[in-house]
Formats: C-alpha cells, sequence, structure tokens
C-alpha cells in the first residue's frame, strides 16, 4: 500500500480572471467573501467574555479553562495544513459553504451539552472550519478579484477584525437578554446560518466540476524549500504572536499599572476598533508604495513604539498605546495580501496560506505563553514588553524579504 501524499494547494480553475463571472455578480461574491471573514473569528472571541460563567457551569477546572484558550492556534495550525485535501475534493467555492456548516454545528451545539469534554470537542469543531476559512480566504480574494487584492483584501481584513470584536461586545448583553451564556454562545451560529446563503449558488456551480478538472498547486514539503513562503510564515507568525500576546496581557498589564478593569478592557477593545479604518486605507498605500517594504518597517516601528509606552508609562497615555498596537497589526491584513500578490495563481495562493498559517500559529503560541513564562519568572512585566518590543521591529527585516517582487512559481521553478 503506498503512503497518502502529502498534502496539495488547493487547486485554483484555468482562468483567473473569470471566477466572478463563473461564479455568480462579483458583488454577490464580495459580499459572501466578507460575511465568510466575519465568521472566522467569533469562536474565539465569544468564549473569553463569559469564560467564567461557562467555568461554573460545566465544572471546568483551571487546567482545562487553559486547554480552551490555547485551541484556537493550535487548531488554526493542525486544520490550516489539512485544507487542501478537502478543497481538491469538493472545490474552493463549495469548501467555503462547507466549513460554514461545520463552524454552525460547533458554535450552534456547544453551548447545548452540561459537559466540559462536550463542550471542548464542539469547540474544536467550530474551529476547525474557521482553520479552513482563514487559508480559504486569500485563494478566494485570488481567484475571483485577482485585479482587486488589495481590495478585496481589506475588506475581509476588517470583516475578521470586526468578527473578533462583534464577538467580544456582543456576547454579554446578547447572553443577558436572553437567560444566559448558552444562548450568547450559541447566537453565533446564526451569522455562520446567515453566511452560508450567498455560497449557496455559487457552491452549486463549484460541484459540478470534476475531481480531476481541478490543478493541483506545490505540496507543503515542495514549499518548506522556498525561501518566501518561510519569509511569509514567519512574518505571519510574528504578527499572530503580537496579536495574543495582547490579548491575552495587555489589560492584565494595565490593571497591574492601576486602571481599573473596565477601562483596561476599553483599551483592549480599541486594539481593534483602530485596527479596522487603518486596514480599509491599506488598498490606497499598497498601490503608493509599491513593491518597497515601507509598510512591514511602519507596522514594525509603530508596534514597538506602543510597547515602549507600555514599558515606561502604561497608566499615562494607555488609549495611545492601544492605537499604536492597532495600527500595527494591520500587518495581519498586509501579508495576507502579499499571499495574492506573491503567487501567480489561487492554487499557489492558498499553497502559500496553508504554509505560512500552519507554521504562523504554532509560532503565534509562543507570544502569549512566552509572556506569561516571562512574567511569572521575573515577578513583572518588564521583560517580557522588552521581548514583544524586541520581536515587533523584526516585522521590518522580515517584511523586507516578503515584499521583494517574485512570485512563488517562478522561485519553484
Amino acid at each position: 500500500m503506498t503512503p497518502d501524499p502529502l498534502p496539495q494547494a488547493v487547486p485554483a480553475t484555468p482562468s483567473m480572471s473569470t471566477g466572478a463571472a463563473r461564479s455568480g455578480p462579483a458583488w454577490l461574491i464580495g459580499a459572501a467573501i466578507v460575511l465568510l471573514a466575519l465568521n472566522l473569528r467569533s469562536a474565539v472571541g465569544s468564549v473569553g467574555v463569559v469564560l467564567d460563567p461557562i467555568r461554573a457551569d460545566l465544572g471546568m477546572s483551571a487546567t482545562v479553562a487553559g486547554v480552551l484558550t490555547t485551541l484556537p492556534v493550535l487548531c488554526f495550525a493542525l486544520f490550516g495544513a489539512t485544507t487542501a485535501r478537502v478543497v481538491r475534493a469538493l472545490g474552493l467555492d463549495r469548501t467555503a459553504a462547507a466549513l460554514l456548516v461545520v463552524a454552525g454545528v460547533g458554535l450552534g451545539l456547544r453551548p447545548v451539552f452540561d459537559s466540559s469534554i462536550a463542550f471542548l470537542a464542539l469547540t474544536v469543531v467550530a474551529l476547525a472550519g474557521c482553520a479552513v476559512g482563514n487559508v480559504v480566504l486569500p485563494a478566494l480574494a485570488k481567484e475571483h478579484f485577482p485585479d482587486r487584492l488589495p481590495l478585496i483584501s481589506s475588506l475581509y481584513g476588517a470583516a475578521l477584525m470586526g468578527g473578533a470584536m462583534l464577538g467580544s461586545v456582543l456576547t454579554v448583553p446578547i447572553a443577558d437578554a436572553f437567560g444566559g451564556w448558552r444562548i450568547g454562545l450559541g447566537a453565533w451560529a446564526v451569522l455562520a446560518a446567515a453566511a452560508l446563503l450567498p455560497w449557496l449558488p455559487s457552491a452549486a456551480r463549484d460541484g459540478r466540476a470534476g475531481r480531476l478538472d481541478r490543478p493541483r498547486g506545490p505540496t507543503l514539503l515542495r514549499l518548506a524549500r522556498s525561501p518566501l513562503a518561510w519569509a511569509c510564515a514567519v512574518f505571519f507568525g510574528l504578527q499572530s504572536a503580537q496579536a495574543y500576546a495582547q490579548f491575552g496581557w495587555f489589560p492584565a498589564i494595565l490593571v497591574d499599572a492601576g486602571l481599573e478593569s473596565g477601562h483596561a478592557g476599553l483599551m483592549q477593545g480599541l486594539i481593534p476598533a483602530v485596527g479596522i479604518p487603518v486596514t480599509l486605507l491599506l488598498p490606497g498605500l499598497i498601490r503608493r508604495t509599491g513593491d518597497r517594504p515601507v509598510l512591514p518597517w511602519v507596522f514594525a516601528i509603530v508596534t514597538s513604539a506602543g510597547w515602549l509606552g507600555v514599558l515606561l508609562a502604561p497608566a499615562a497615555a494607555p488609549w495611545l498605546w492601544a492605537v499604536m498596537l492597532g495600527i500595527g497589526g494591520c500587518a495581519f491584513t498586509w501579508v495576507l495580501t502579499m499571499f495574492g500578490r506573491r503567487t501567480a495563481t489561487a492554487a499557489g495562493t492558498a499553497g502559500l496560506s496553508a504554509f505560512a498559517q500552519s507554521v504562523g500559529y504554532l509560532v503565534a503560541g509562543l507570544g502569549p505563553f512566552g509572556t506569561g513564562v516571562l512574567h511569572d519568572l521575573t515577578g513583572s512585566w518588564d521583560v517580557p514588553v522588552v521581548v514583544l518590543m524586541c520581536a515587533a521591529l523584526l516585522l521590518g527585516p522580515v517584511g523586507t524579504l516578503v515584499a521583494r517582487d517574485r512570485t512563488l512559481e517562478d522561485e519553484l521553478d
């Protein structure tokens, strides 16, 4: 018996310029992509704000709660790497529809059971759908909007940030209005169902294409020999480590500096709130800068300056440090855009996306984990903040490698 082949990158149709026409009106596909992105962080952002009542009702230990908060990066890395086989079997648009079904099932059922194990298992189901969505988003943009990559990337990047913010902001009010955390969490399955509707026509058309008609892209093993793929993976890992460290520890740093917990929570919410409008400005900024590495250096310097402010005077101007970190967080959308700009086909885009995100999310776990370990070892936030500040500066040189004008396919050839 021959071993299973290595995972393949997500295939593309031969004609990239006709994707929107093949799958439906451009406005409908664009709306479908944005709605898909809006769902990919609800499974993450909605849990933390109701974690205490979840633990009380399910008898969840601190250890199990720690596993729950670590699941996103682990699932994003694991299931992101296995996305290609799903798309090879279903096609790109049908995969988008299927992942919304899977995510919706996980989101809708996990509040139903009175078991920590069932809650964890169904959270994994929801995150599996989100992980596949993370990988296929850049490929969907390349497939349907090859000439408008910065625009569509900025729109779905803003939707990703908006989804995380909505999950954090709306879950508690929904829970309070309708009788508890179970309704607050389960309500996000409705958003997944709504996002599924515009994908149904294109998924039906995608299903008519034969599996053998879908060309293969580069394997993950072959991508591992690409300097560009590794540059994208390291950049993605660095910016994700920053984001998850901020999500996990920024409020705690401010509280220890003397802020009230409510004020600290608002400052954390300001980070993605700032990132949304700045992300929408990225298409114009990318047009102006072209292949020059101006933007990654801006992200590096602004993020590092934000951490420097946190280090020297955390309580003096927390809103300013949050704004700086929010601007720096737009490195996320920039690198997703680069997945499309540094590849010639949707197959190459998805292969690069799968490799960079699988490796990158493993690196991302070091952000919150390492920050906590350094704090415990030193008894202070100074050392972990300095490490985060130095790590942010690495976005500049690594981003310079990503920004170089060449394509993955040319490099592999």
